[in-house]
């Protein structure tokens, strides 16, 4: 079971970061059409995502997926808000709440590496 959630988490990484490098063309190969307008950003949000999802499967603790999701949508969605593409009335909002979960999930993930 072990290699097949290897497998599994190294396969969804690759995705992942094919979502957040080229949306467009993972688009185009999954689903027959690239990615454009609005579904761009909704598409490399999905990659922070899967590619998280892939990191918590990775033998080690999950706390370091959700961190590692929590510190790179705060990125991504700031990056959106200063570039002025896609800004809707609840970005900041969610800026802001991504960046508390971020402290506080650092803040457990310190913690927990101090006890061992």
């Amino acid at each position: 079971m072990k290699h097949a959630l290897t497998f599994t988490a190294i396969a969804e990484a690759v995705t992942g970061l094919g979502l957040l490098i080229v949306p467009s063309l993972v688009g185009q190969l999954l689903l027959g059409e690239p990615f454009t307008g609005v579904a761009i950003p909704v598409a490399r949000v999905a990659g922070i995502a899967i590619l998280a999802l892939a990191i918590a499967c990775w033998p080690g603790p999950p706390l370091v997926g959700m961190l590692i999701y929590s510190a790179l949508v705060t990125l991504y969605f700031s990056y959106l808000g200063f570039a002025g593409g896609f800004t809707g009335v609840l970005l900041w909002p969610a800026v802001a709440l991504h960046v508390v979960l971020t402290i506080l999930l650092g803040r457990a993930w310190l913690a927990a590496k101090a006890r061992q």
